[in-house]
């Protein structure tokens, strides 16, 4: 009778692990199907040292995400060292995140640059949402991704985020203890941002509750008009400006960096996307961080305090913080002059070994 009920027992074991792994296969055959730009559209020149192309993978909450797959033209063989990037907050893999990550290519890496959910060429509905939960999900289902590609070694995964995804960078570490070494670029805490203002100016319950209440009103009328109403993102500033408002234009509306699917180029964030950052501070517990992470940001950033305080919280031998004599927070964007690409490849060399 026991032997009857062990091979009961093991054979719906059995049958339970067919079943989820029938289902995760399910899964991923009914990603959705994107439509993704063929030509080379991006805001930097295409590389003759890699390979690109497009490929696709599916978040845990059924979204699907586009990338730009870049690996290295000549490999010496074997499996290779991973690195997943994303940002700015508001930007395209066409634009920041795709330069970072052909750069690594190559230098030997393979590496994404993804779209975040909502965004760009990936899928999910509405458009334009940002979330602290999805987008630290968005970093693991790169990995996710990553650590099944028959070319890459799984136990040599990295991650990079730039500007607002180098907070969601470090909350994905803080989570995911697959990812072995991050890098965070001229990082913004977005949820210390929304909820306390720059500088932490309106760091007060008073205030928080006063933007509860438009958010709150506007899901109102959005769901009455069955429509969105949409942020308005860098427009032209006044000459008596802050200087970094002038930056972000200069980036995002000019030649320099400007395209058409870019939340900050116009296209504009789902504003009620902000409640749920003032509610849920994404680096509760960075402390915890056992792997490798770098923090990188500009002298003369305007956002230079988000990677102090970061790095502070921060815990281990293993932890560094890089400040980039006289940058602003957008030169490490794109200005490759300026980004210490040499910096990234030996730490993630060292860590990703």
């Amino acid at each position: 009778m026991k032997r009857i009920t062990f091979l009961t027992t093991a054979f719906l074991c059995l049958f339970g692990l067919m079943e989820s792994l029938a289902q995760t296969l399910q899964s991923n055959k009914n990603m959705e199907e994107l439509k993704l730009t063929k030509e080379w559209d991006k805001t930097f020149p295409k590389s003759d040292k890699v390979k690109h192309s497009k490929v696709t993978f599916v978040n845990r909450f059924g979204i699907t995400l586009a990338a730009d797959l870049y690996v290295p033209e000549t490999t010496i063989g074997g499996k290779l060292p991973a690195i997943a990037v994303s940002g700015p907050f508001g930007a395209v893999k066409e634009q920041s995140s795709g330069l970072y990550a052909q750069t690594l290519a190559e230098r030997g890496f393979l590496a994404i640059a993804f779209d975040p959910s909502f965004t760009g060429e990936s899928g999910g509905q509405p458009r334009g949402v940002a979330s602290p939960d999805i987008n630290t999900e968005d970093f693991s289902a790169a990995v996710d991704y990553l650590a099944t590609r028959s070319d890459v070694d799984a136990e040599r995964i990295g991650i990079l985020g730039i500007c607002g995804w180098g907070g969601f960078a470090i909350n994905a570490a803080t989570n995911d203890t697959r990812i072995k070494a991050t890098v965070a670029s001229t990082m913004y805490d977005i949820s210390r941002a929304t909820a306390n203002g720059y500088f932490d100016a309106a760091n007060n319950a008073d205030a928080r509750y006063k933007m509860r209440q438009e958010f709150n009103a506007q899901r109102t009328e959005d769901y009455r008009t069955g429509t969105y109403l949409r942020t308005v993102m860098n427009p032209k500033p006044a000459d008596d400006a802050p200087q970094f408002m002038k930056d972000y234009y200069d980036y995002y509306k000019t030649e320099r960096g400007y395209h058409p699917r870019s939340i900050n180029s116009g296209l504009g964030w789902n504003k009620t996307s902000s409640l749920a950052f003032v509610n849920a501070p994404i680096l509760t517990y960075s402390d915890e961080i056992r792997s490798a992470v770098l923090l990188i940001h500009g002298e003369k950033a305007h956002s230079r305090y988000f990677s102090e305080d970061a790095f502070k919280k921060l815990k281990g031998d293993n932890k560094e913080l890089i400040i980039i004599p006289g940058a602003v927070h957008i030169d490490l964007y794109d200005r490759t002059d300026i980004i210490p690409f040499d910096k990234l490849e030996s730490f993630f060399k060292k860590y990703l070994k």
